[in-house]
């Protein structure tokens, strides 16, 4: 299945583009979502549990994905 997957700030840069598509297994879950963006980037930037949203909920590693979902990357965020 093809996976839809957003991407911000350093993880976008690291990617070269805001979003990606990747195909995964039918049985996919948000670790295998994150495992393939970090080959993309070459596990530069992004890292072993990031915050990752799917239909725009927080979801856990453990979460299956399928091809209708959206899943974002959240990089970590500062300010004052």
């Amino acid at each position: 299945m093809t996976v839809r997957v957003l991407l911000f700030a350093s993880y976008a840069d690291a990617v070269g583009a805001p979003e990606v598509s990747l195909e995964l297994p039918d049985d996919a879950r948000v670790r295998d979502v994150v495992a393939q963006v970090k080959t993309l980037t070459r596990g530069s930037r992004v890292p072993d549990h990031p915050l990752v949203a799917v239909n725009e909920r927080y979801a856990h590693e453990d979460q299956p994905v399928s091809a209708t979902d959206e899943v974002a990357i959240i990089p970590p965020v500062a300010g004052g």
